[in-house]
């Protein structure tokens, strides 16, 4: 399974699954990055780090270890 930080630019991908707990968790969800939701891939920083992602909508940028906790397909 692939997780988003993974994810080549100009893809879109589903979310299936997010790993890790607590508070972090819970701030992915409520930026909408929630299971079963496209993600398209907009852009990665030149060091990878934010990733740039259009979800329902809206642009969102993503830190590197918090795309990681998330399993697409």
């Amino acid at each position: 399974m692939k997780t988003l930080n993974e994810i080549p630019t100009g893809s879109t991908v589903t979310v299936k699954k997010l790993n890790g707990s607590g508070a972090v968790k819970r701030r992915i969800m409520d930026m909408g990055l929630t299971k079963g939701t496209s993600v398209y891939v907009r852009k990665v920083a030149p060091l990878g780090d934010p990733v740039e992602l259009t979800v329902r909508g809206y642009e969102l940028s993503v830190r590197k270890e918090d795309a990681a906790m998330i399993e697409v397909e």
